[in-house]
């Protein structure tokens, strides 16, 4: 299915870009997120127009996310989780834990969504995790999982 892109999206495209994608990234991720436009003669007109516009958002969305990654650069940001005597975890460290503690400890806000762990976080230490401000911009913080005080 062709589509013209209306954002860049790493890996896939840039702005203003026809590509072909198979059918349901096309219409369950792409359209339904508004980053995309079904590759009609209409569409493409109307992309043509706004190009400039849309490319003016792509810059302030990375400005937006540059600032964000001067703020979070070499952060190490700690956890506590309840464990095991052998260091495990009862459970993970999910991605929204990581942004409701960026949250809180540093006031940034960051989507979950655009937190990646390296690897899965199930047991105590340091994790490299992986945030993707923007199409163009990525930041690594450690975030620290430490043991959780239980109440006697």
């Amino acid at each position: 299915m062709k589509v013209i892109l209306l954002e860049n999206i790493r890996k896939i495209g840039s702005i203003g870009e026809i590509i072909d994608v198979k059918r349901g990234f096309a219409r369950n991720f792409l359209i339904s997120k508004k980053k995309a436009l079904f590759a009609s003669k209409a569409n493409i007109k109307q992309v043509d127009i706004i190009k400039q516009e849309l490319n003016k958002k792509d810059q302030d969305k990375k400005k937006k996310a540059k600032s964000i990654q001067e703020k979070i650069k070499n952060k190490v940001i700690e956890i506590s989780k309840l464990s095991t005597e052998n260091k495990e975890l009862y459970g993970s460290v999910k991605p929204t834990e990581i942004s409701q503690a960026l949250e809180e400890k540093e006031k940034i806000i960051i989507n979950p969504s655009l937190i990646q762990p390296v690897k899965e976080i199930k047991s105590l230490g340091e994790f490299n995790v992986i945030i993707n401000l923007h199409s163009e911009v990525q930041e690594k913080i450690i975030v620290k999982v430490i043991p959780q005080e239980e109440n006697k």
